[in-house]
């Protein structure tokens, strides 16, 4: 299955509710933060489910997600799309500018991989699918 178009992001609690998220909405896209739909200490597990359910891209600079087996596992079972930042010790400016500079390559992964789906993006930019229905590859 794969996501239906417009895509719509979902910026998790690690990437806060500001700048990253005004960034995407500035750029004309629809953007949910985490703290508007949930509480703060909601579990990854839970809030991944509802995410899956609508059909929303995660954003995230959450690594644990993909090592954790229980947030692995809610989020292969609910089929999301997350996109993780490669690097976590970013100024918030700073860690807007890789996802808001790179949604063609993301929106083109997101096109071509069904769910459930996790990719990291570089600083630089490089986006690379971790876990897919096809084997890992790069996207150009």
């Amino acid at each position: 299955m794969k996501l239906p178009e417009p895509f719509v992001y979902f910026v998790d609690r690690s990437l806060g509710r500001g700048i990253v998220v005004a960034t995407l909405r500035a750029a004309g896209h629809e953007v949910h933060a985490h703290d508007d739909h949930f509480a703060q200490n909601t579990p990854d597990t839970e809030w991944l489910v509802e995410v899956g359910r609508r059909r929303w891209v995660v954003l995230t600079k959450d690594k644990n997600i993909r090592s954790n087996q229980l947030e692995l596992r809610a989020l292969l079972e609910a089929k999301v799309a997350c996109v993780m930042l490669g690097r976590g010790n970013l100024t918030a400016e700073a860690m807007g500018n890789p996802f808001s500079g790179n949604l063609r390559r993301i929106e083109r992964a997101l096109r071509r991989f069904q769910v459930p789906l996790v990719a990291t993006l570089s600083t630089g930019g490089g986006l690379r699918v971790l876990l897919a229905i096809e084997p890992p590859r790069e996207i150009k």
